[in-house]
């Protein structure tokens, strides 16, 4: 799947580099990230990790908006998180570059809104699922209003690895903070429809079956048009033609007298 790029043409081998680019660079901008939430992991029995999470309702609380996506419970909830940020970074990055890095603050927002806003009184909310979700959704969102090729492919992609978020987004299990999940999964939507056209859709790639068929269907149509259409008259065959004669004036032929009656 490629990104259109003025300076080089559609599948030449400097829009294969730009391809595989531009695939790294979301690759690696993932995985930094899901460095720096073992590093905040590894240092969170240095604070109060209640204070930075999100309290719903509460307006100490609203610092966690900002903060509770970076921290996780155990080892296991990160170890989750971490792999559905690197494999839905790396293809929300890879085939949106533009959306994706535009609806990061919607998403990382959205998530820790859903559960202030949603949220039993009391409880804590933290961790990235509700990123994650929002990855899904605004892939999920963008193959539905594009159409493109990628973007469907993209869309199937997401859904064969994570289709079960679909599910997640409402209480299922005691514990897991499906406010975050819901509220990160309407801020994926939303960006999807926001940001549908920040990256162009990239050419569409013509197979020699379908220019042989087009090629198939103007022969076609010109056929129909020479035998619909009249001869033009300098084509049209001389069948018969007139005998030369000694006599300029040609043949006169005689009438009998008329009778007056």
């Amino acid at each position: 799947m490629h990104l259109p790029t003025p300076e080089f043409p559609p599948d030449s081998p400097a829009q294969r580099l730009a391809d595989r680019r531009r695939l790294l660079l979301a690759l690696n901008t993932s995985l930094a990230f899901v460095l720096a939430l073992l590093l905040v992991f590894s240092a969170q029995g240095s604070f109060d990790v209640a204070a930075y999470a999100v309290q719903p309702g509460s307006s100490d609380g609203l610092l966690g908006l900002l903060t509770a996506p970076l921290l996780h419970g155990s080892i296991g909830h990160l170890a989750a998180n971490a792999i559905a940020l690197v494999l839905l970074g790396t293809l929300a990055g890879t085939v949106y570059p533009r959306a994706t890095l535009r609806a990061l603050p919607l998403l990382w927002l959205g998530s820790g809104a859903g559960a202030w806003l949603l949220g039993e009184a009391g409880t804590r909310h933290l961790g990235a699922s509700g990123l994650t979700h929002g990855l899904m959704f605004l892939v999920l969102g963008l193959g539905v209003l594009r159409r493109d090729r990628p973007a469907v492919a993209a869309a199937m992609i997401a859904f064969f690895l994570y289709g079960g978020m679909l599910l997640t987004v409402l209480p299922r299990e005691a514990g897991v903070s499906w406010q975050a999940h819901l509220g990160g999964a309407l801020a994926g939507v939303l960006a999807a429809y926001l940001l549908r056209r920040s990256d162009p859709i990239p050419p569409r790639r013509r197979y020699s079956w379908e220019i042989e068929e087009e090629l198939l269907q103007q022969e076609l149509a010109q056929r129909e048009r020479d035998e619909l259409e009249p001869v033009a008259p300098r084509e049209v065959p001389v069948l018969w033609q007139r005998p030369a004669s000694d006599d300029a004036r040609g043949t006169v032929l005689p009438f009998p007298p008329r009778r007056d009656s």
